[in-house]
């Protein structure tokens, strides 16, 4: 289990319920039902990340056009250091690539996870 910050936890139940329409796509289309568990909004460390399968040790980020913000990108930058610091392999979507390349995300997820976990 992944050490975490306490303060973040009602956040996080907060974050489960008001999902984006990106987030509600991938996790009720693929993930929700894909053969490894993934989590929705789980809290690692400091951080909040969109989803999570221990078992592959990857993190799944989609980005909104917030994320493409220089100050932002900045900050995005710190957490992936400090996310892959812990030995966690982190994807990262935009929203376009949800409604315009659905498909190619999910094999990318999948291909990502086969190749780190033994089915």
């Amino acid at each position: 289990m992944k050490n975490y910050n306490k303060d973040n936890i009602k956040l996080a139940k907060n974050l489960r319920k008001n999902l984006t329409p990106w987030e509600r796509k991938l996790w009720y289309d693929f993930l929700r039902t894909y053969p490894v568990r993934f989590q929705r909004q789980k809290t690692i460390s400091n951080y909040i990340v969109d989803f999570y399968c221990a078992r592959a040790r990857l993190i799944i980020e989609l980005d909104g056009g917030g994320h493409y913000e220089e100050k932002q990108k900045e900050k995005d930058s710190i957490r992936t250091q400090e996310l892959e610091k812990m030995n966690l392999k982190i994807l990262r979507f935009c929203n376009i690539d949800i409604d315009n390349n659905f498909y190619s995300v999910c094999e990318q997820i999948d291909n990502t996870v086969k190749s780190r976990v033994d089915f």
